[in-house]
């Protein structure tokens, strides 16, 4: 089992599109590598916390890569925006790939460096150590499973991908 923490826009759309792979066991929606311990959505929403919207992913390497997990988020993410995806816009929206096992830092290398060279220029995402993450509130979990009508950024066709279709 293997976890990586990415910041894709607003997290509700983000954990609803990761839970669709095989080989995701689990997802949780928190706040990532800001300034201050425990924030609140209101929080980091209003008050500078500099925390960004994650989706910790668990995911079982036997069934689903770091690669393929990787290539999922870039075709949900504008990857040279800045602090920005969607409609929603400041720095909790930024994007980011987040580790806290440096056995994933090759793949994440690799699959970035690869973006990079398609759109010939670097990327808006940030790549970096997970230096802390705090869990949501109950009711951002599975948000839109609660919500089915709520915002978000990626479009719903995206959220029922067949294995392999793009």
């Amino acid at each position: 089992m293997k976890t990586i923490y990415l910041a894709g826009g607003c997290f509700w759309g983000c954990e609803k599109f990761f839970e669709q792979f095989d080989g995701v066991v689990n997802t949780l929606v928190g706040y990532a590598n800001g300034n201050t311990e425990n924030p609140s959505y209101e929080d980091v929403k209003h008050r500078g916390t500099g925390h960004a919207e994650t989706v910790r992913i668990d995911f079982d390497e036997a069934r689903i890569s770091t690669e393929e997990l990787l290539d999922s988020y870039f075709l949900v993410i504008d990857p040279l925006s800045v602090n920005r995806q969607g409609e929603d816009e400041g720095i909790q929206y930024r994007t980011g790939i987040y580790y806290d096992d440096e056995s994933l830092l090759p793949a994440i290398r690799a699959r970035v460096g690869k973006e990079e060279r398609k759109l010939g220029q670097p990327l808006a995402v940030e790549v970096a150590p997970l230096e802390n993450f705090y869990p949501a509130e109950e009711y951002h979990q599975r948000y839109l499973d609660k919500n089915p009508g709520g915002y978000c950024h990626i479009p719903e066709r995206m959220m029922h991908l067949e294995k392999g279709e793009e």
